[in-house]
């Protein structure tokens, strides 16, 4: 185990479950994560391999004897009929026979209808009224000759969720973890390996956990098939609902008229609409019109009366076209069928994440590390929904006065969401704050720079918040960085405006600063090769476009000799950013020159003959190009320097050396990642070109 697991499993004894055993339990059982973690919890919930052991054969034989197939129903149902009882796990929702004034059962696997269940079950667990609820069920068999009586009798149920939390305990144990494993822990719990993962998209998970803190929070997220959208809503909390968007219509989402059934928003804290986007969905008119009311009141009416109801809204789908195609011909809400395309509609949205910076899904991307019962951080959230954490920045920073009123709702409700879960004791220092408050300010920013190109009636905002010290920060999207040109319409008053500082990552201890006369990273990059000049470049995490060649190249060509200093260079993918810049090097070196490169590094302490090898080998490749590479350990021990320099009189300072791109299939050849840098995602850096006297 990491150092990490032993501290989860020290401070969250009997309430964390090791993540890689839900998929080794599960085999062809279709049920949820937390159907199983609940399983595993009960007996799992430990870091002693026999006991893991012990537990995994527990569980496998609970779902083995308990567990309903459908293709196996017919013999349950039998053994039921032989045994008289039988304990069954399956998804159970109940109905209200008015003719009879009963309620009765419907058990989805099991194939069985009209059971019979008292009032008083029904009161204690409301939502099986609306939509089913995943239960452990003791069944019965007593055939009757009464023509309309079930011979099955529903002796007991027990709803597949947690009976009770410590929350106070949960705080405190907060208190022993930094941000950074804070987040890891999360991140494990989601069922994601966070070393896959930059902290930009870590966060962007964590969003997607708002809903279920945060009482009538809008969410939307579109983004390629494949990144793990919908998961979150369908496997992560018994308290969400996943619906088709196709499947929605307003009796099923807010109330019946002619029975006055309660929808969907009465009963669940979160209902997520799958599959969302789609131009051509026909869509029905007053659906949207009473959904606009309840996201912006969290009241609906249908004409009798006036409900209200505190459920989370989120919306999720796939994109059609690249973000740089969507903002050159429409907006990035391109996606939506024709009457959610509505910018009264759009605009009750809280935040937008941008799916398309989050990587599709791989088997490597899953965690093996000790995260929470499932259950119990949902149980954790749920409580927080009775938290308001949305003043938390007041006194410390304050927002642009030209915000409007519902952008500021945005902004707060992302900006309380978050804290609750990364902050739950309410300490967090002030880079920690504003790098939360960031976030949110840039996720409503991108639903606002939208209903500007789709309204030209909404007045354009400044997004920018003051620091202590008085001295404002403007907040932009990674796309306005990435396609300045596109992004905002021409004669826009945003046209030109551009941030000039960032903040840094909750848990970092100082902002990433910018020089005086720094230019966004993207315009800068494109110019370097123009003009070289002295200049101060950074980069945000998960930003594409970026090549050693626009980088570097202008900078590296007509050098007769080059040194890189880079102490990390011992892993292949870290050697394989060498080598891609010894290509730079040659496509800006004279045919007819000679270059010699020299690389002092530090050697790997497991792995030295291997690396060794490999610098040979790119010695060996360069030497008939007309490159000369050489090489040598640093062995002080010391060496932090990062940085290449010329003798033609360049130094390029590196924040994290050549190491700036996030992981991606290295050995996938049919991959644009792999085979071209700027369709990689980078991580957060910055580079300084210093011209040497």
């Amino acid at each position: 185990m990491s150092e990490l697991d032993d501290k989860i499993n020290q401070h969250f004894a009997g309430l964390v479950v090791r993540k890689d055993l839900v998929k080794t339990v599960k085999g062809n059982a279709i049920v949820p994560s937390y159907v199983l973690e609940y399983l595993l919890g009960q007996y799992c919930a430990s870091n002693d391999a026999a006991t893991i052991e012990a537990g995994i054969d527990t569980v496998r034989e609970i779902l083995r004897k308990h567990y309903v197939h459908r293709n196996e129903a017919g013999l349950v149902r039998s053994t039921i009929k032989e045994k008289g009882r039988h304990k069954v796990i399956d998804r159970i929702s109940v109905g209200l026979n008015d003719k009879s004034d009963a309620y009765e059962a419907e058990f989805a696997n099991l194939g069985i209808k009209k059971v019979i269940i008292d009032s008083g079950t029904v009161k204690a667990h409301p939502k099986l009224l609306v939509g089913g609820v995943w239960c452990i069920a003791d069944v019965e068999y007593m055939f009757t000759e009464e023509k309309n009586a079930s011979p099955w009798i529903l002796a007991s149920i027990k709803p597949i969720q947690l009976s009770h939390f410590d929350f106070d305990g949960y705080v405190e144990a907060r208190k022993q973890f930094s941000t950074e494993e804070w987040i890891d822990l999360l991140i494990q719990s989601v069922g994601f390996n966070p070393q896959m993962f930059g902290q930009r998209n870590k966060l962007s998970q964590l969003v997607r956990l708002i809903p279920f803190c945060e009482r009538n929070y809008n969410l939307i997220e579109l983004g390629p098939k494949g990144t793990g959208k919908s998961h979150i809503y369908s496997e992560f909390s018994p308290h969400g609902m996943l619906i088709s968007g196709g499947e929605v219509t307003v009796p099923k989402l807010f109330v019946h008229n002619s029975t006055g059934k309660l929808g969907l928003v009465g009963y669940w804290d979160v209902v997520a609409f799958d599959e969302f986007a789609g131009k051509q969905k026909r869509v029905d008119k007053a659906l949207v019109d009473i959904m606009k009311n309840y996201m912006a009141n969290k009241s609906f009416s249908r004409g009798v009366e006036t409900l209200g109801a505190e459920a989370s809204m989120v919306f999720v789908g796939n994109t059609d076209h690249t973000v740089p195609y969507m903002l050159k011909h429409t907006d990035l809400f391109d996606p939506l069928p024709e009457k959610f395309h509505d910018s009264a509609f759009l605009d009750r949205l809280h935040s937008y994440i941008p799916g398309w910076e989050v990587d599709v899904i791989r088997g490597e991307m899953f965690s093996s590390g000790y995260g929470f019962v499932v259950d119990y951080l949902a149980e954790i959230l749920r409580s927080l929904r009775s938290h308001d954490f949305s003043d938390r920045y007041k006194g410390r920073f304050q927002l642009s006065s030209d915000i409007s009123t519902r952008d500021r709702d945005g902004i707060h409700k992302t900006f309380s969401g978050l804290m609750k879960i990364l902050y739950p004791h309410g300490e967090a220092t002030d880079a920690e704050i504003e790098a939360v408050l960031r976030v949110a300010m840039e996720g409503r920013k991108r639903v606002k720079d939208q209903l500007l190109r789709i309204d030209s009636t909404y007045p354009a905002v400044r997004f920018a918040y003051v620091d202590p010290q008085g001295k404002e920060h403007l907040v932009t999207t990674l796309e306005e960085q990435e396609y300045p040109g596109a992004y905002h319409r021409q004669g826009s008053p945003q046209h030109s405006e551009q941030a000039t500082t960032s903040a840094p990552a909750p848990g970092a201890t100082e902002p990433a600063t910018h020089l005086p006369q720094a230019q966004p990273a993207a315009s800068a990059a494109r110019e370097a090769s123009a003009v070289l000049k002295e200049q101060h470049l950074v980069f945000q995490e998960n930003q594409r476009g970026i090549t050693f060649d626009k980088l570097f190249g202008a900078y590296l060509a007509g050098a007769a000799r080059i040194i890189i200093t880079d102490p990390y260079l011992r892993l292949f993918h870290q050697q394989r950013n060498l080598m891609e810049l010894l290509e730079t090097i040659s496509k800006h070196a004279s045919p007819d020159a000679e270059v010699a490169v020299h690389v002092v590094t530090v050697e790997d302490e497991f792995h030295a003959d291997r690396q060794t090898e490999n610098f040979q080998k790119m010695a060996d490749a360069c030497a008939s190009i007309g490159i000369t590479l050489t090489w040598a350990y640093d062995t002080s021990g010391t060496r932090h320097d990062r940085d290449i320099t010329t003798d033609h009189g360049w130094k390029i300072v590196l924040s994290r050396g050549l190491d700036v791109f996030q992981r991606f299939e290295l050995n996938e050849a049919f991959s644009f990642a792999n085979r071209m840098q700027q369709h990689r995602q980078c991580k957060e850096f910055n580079v300084t070109f210093v011209k040497l006297a």
